[in-house]
């Protein structure tokens, strides 16, 4: 690549795949040398606080993958370890870069970024082009009647089928255009140890679920089964297309596992619409809450020791693979707010740096769902209690057989940190009084 010669920058985040990618092939299409740029970005890793943390590695052997794929087509992935602001600096000037195109991104720390890059390359007279990728629709493309967002799901569902066209599941033809990549040597990539990680040992979930939401309905409830499709992770950082998703749910006619899709979608539009929710009650009564906030009851939930056994398989199995089965997800969710009494804002906090596949709106809107807090959330009375939940969802003690091994011998597992009828009362009467004045 001639370093005199003009070239579109594409600027991969969310969107960690070549094919089916909008602001890649809006890039590509353009007819001008796309190089493909990925940013490790400082001030998101300098945050984190586990130096194996196994997302870093799945996203470092995911662009290292998308290299080699570029390489086939002559270029190469150019991945910069640096603040974006710093990153996009040094690109311009190294590069002589006409345009910078990605795809959006929801979170609001993530807004805020993009807003100071496209400040910051308006000034040098390049363009910050964004598409939607990530989802089917967004903002305000699903909206009621009177131009407000909708804070009931049922109703924003309907609409969001109503809405739904065959043109909107289309998949951009990439590959047509892949000779307009940048033909250039392989550029070098800074290790995991330079940007002060480990490699992470876990194990990542393969894009792996056609077989698996032929029978989602029937199965996502019992977490011993393998009856989810763990596409969490792949959908997070966009190793497979939320447009490829919605065509097979709809070829197999799975509405269940399509309805998953839509709450995901819902809780992005929530968290755009409402952006304070990240920290703050949706409904603001739920902030006068008095938690209880036990830290050593926190410590205990957080290391799967609280004498509940389906709790405890959930955090052990979250701790252990960074995943957690769904419906464990509310149970240990419930228990923490609810039980506890400990802010939902703690359990995020801890979710958020565990889990593989987490994302902001899904977390956030998960755990104000069982607290109560959130929009179209389970009323404050709804309580689960742990050991009806387990006799339900896992009567043969399967999944607990595995986490918790030691709760066939009653001598070896710790006693409840806490009584479930006391702790519900304790609930009621503190969530009544919250809410009354």
């Amino acid at each position: 690549m001639d370093k005199h010669s003009e070239v579109l920058a594409f600027w991969f985040r969310r969107d960690l795949r070549l094919d089916d990618n909008a602001g890649l092939y809006h890039a590509l299409k353009s007819g001008s040398p796309v190089l493909p740029v990925f940013i490790f970005d400082k001030e998101i890793l300098d945050k984190l606080e586990d130096k194996d943390d196994a997302r870093v590695t799945f996203i470092y052997q995911t662009a290292e993958a998308l290299n080699k794929e570029l390489q086939q087509h002559g270029s190469s992935l150019l991945i910069v370890y640096d603040k974006p602001e710093h990153a996009w600096n040094k690109l311009i000037k190294e590069h002589n870069i006409t345009a910078v195109y990605t795809n959006h991104d929801y979170e609001p720390n993530a807004k805020v970024r993009d807003e100071a890059i496209a400040a910051y390359l308006k000034k040098h007279e390049i363009p910050f082009n964004t598409y939607k990728d990530q989802v089917i629709f967004e903002r305000d493309e699903v909206i009621k009647d009177d131009g407000k967002p909708y804070t009931v799901y049922t109703p924003y569902m309907r609409k969001w089928y109503q809405k739904l066209t065959p043109l909107h599941l289309k998949a951009y033809p990439n590959k047509k255009y892949f000779k307009n990549f940048c033909q250039t040597k392989a550029f070098n990539i800074p290790s995991l140890n330079q940007m002060g990680f480990e490699k992470s040992n876990r194990k990542f979930p393969t894009i792996h679920y056609k077989k698996l939401i032929l029978d989602y309905a029937e199965k996502r409830d019992f977490p011993a089964i393998k009856g989810t499709t763990h596409i969490g992770l792949h959908l997070r950082f966009g190793t497979v297309s939320i447009r490829e998703l919605i065509r097979t749910a709809n070829a197999f006619k799975e509405k269940t596992w399509l309805n998953e899709l839509v709450w995901r979608e819902f809780y992005m539009m929530i968290l755009h619409h409402f952006p304070k929710t990240a920290d703050h009650a949706f409904r603001p009564e739920y902030d006068r809450i008095k938690w209880v906030n036990d830290e050593k009851q926190f410590e205990a939930w957080c290391n799967g020791q609280t004498g509940f056994p389906l709790v405890d398989a959930g955090m052990r199995e979250l701790n252990t693979t960074g995943y957690m089965h769904n419906r464990v997800r509310m149970v240990t969710a419930s228990f923490l707010s609810k039980d506890l009494l400990i802010d939902w804002r703690w359990g995020e906090r801890y979710f958020a740096r565990k889990l593989l596949d987490y994302e902001m709106a899904s977390n956030v809107g998960g755990w104000q769902w069982s607290a109560g807090s959130g929009t179209d959330a389970a009323p404050y009375f709804r309580i689960f209690n742990p050991d009806s939940q387990l006799k339900k969802f896992d009567p043969e003690l399967e999944y607990i057989k595995k986490w918790v091994p030691e709760y066939a011998d009653f001598s070896k597992y710790p006693k409840p940190i806490i009584d479930h009828t006391f702790a519900r009362d304790r609930c009621l009467k503190a969530f009544k009084e919250a809410l009354s004045k």
